[in-house]
């Protein structure tokens, strides 16, 4: 296959998969196609201030450029491991090693009760959808944040970063 063409010019912003050689142990994040740049900017800088790799995938929202997230991703988008993958199967493709784990509002277990593991991918669906079915059919576990049963749900990047906070400390990366 042919590597991926950056967006809008961007060659150093963004990994396509087939570039990336070595795949860390830590716990990674992925962002199923994003709707919301800001949210998709804040991830960003989520996972570069945790030193994680950030897999997003594609179709976005939006176009999917510098200009677009620069306002939270800000300078974090220089320093963070991102990988873009143009759709689910070609994510699926070049997964690798690891569980793929969803957070979703309709998980299985709690977040509190999962065990995580070295590797495992924490992956994010859409802000206006959640994941469709395929996906909660491809993960190997469904994981919700437990909230207060009067609110229906986080900020996408606020239960990203719960989620990948609890992950590490289980994993000491």
């Amino acid at each position: 296959r042919a590597p991926l063409k950056p967006p809008c010019g961007q060659a150093l912003w963004c990994k396509d998969a087939h570039t990336v050689v070595h795949r860390s142990m830590k716990p990674e994040l992925a962002a199923f196609q994003p709707d919301i740049p800001q949210n998709l900017g804040a991830m960003i800088r989520l996972s570069a201030c945790f030193d994680t790799r950030l897999h997003i995938i594609e179709p976005c929202g939006f176009p999917l450029s510098l200009k677009a997230l620069r306002r939270t991703a800000m300078d974090y988008a220089d320093v963070a491991q991102m990988v873009r993958h143009p759709g689910w199967g070609a994510f699926l493709a070049d997964h690798g090693p690891g569980r793929r784990i969803l957070l979703t509002t309709a998980g299985d277990v709690d977040l509190w009760d999962f065990a995580f593991a070295a590797g495992d991918v924490l992956i994010l669906g859409r802000e206006s959808a959640g994941a469709p079915d395929f996906v909660h059919h491809a993960v190997e576990a469904r994981v919700r944040v437990p909230i207060a049963t009067a609110t229906r749900s986080l900020n996408l990047v606020t239960a990203a970063a719960i989620a990948l906070a609890e992950a590490l400390r289980q994993t000491r990366a």
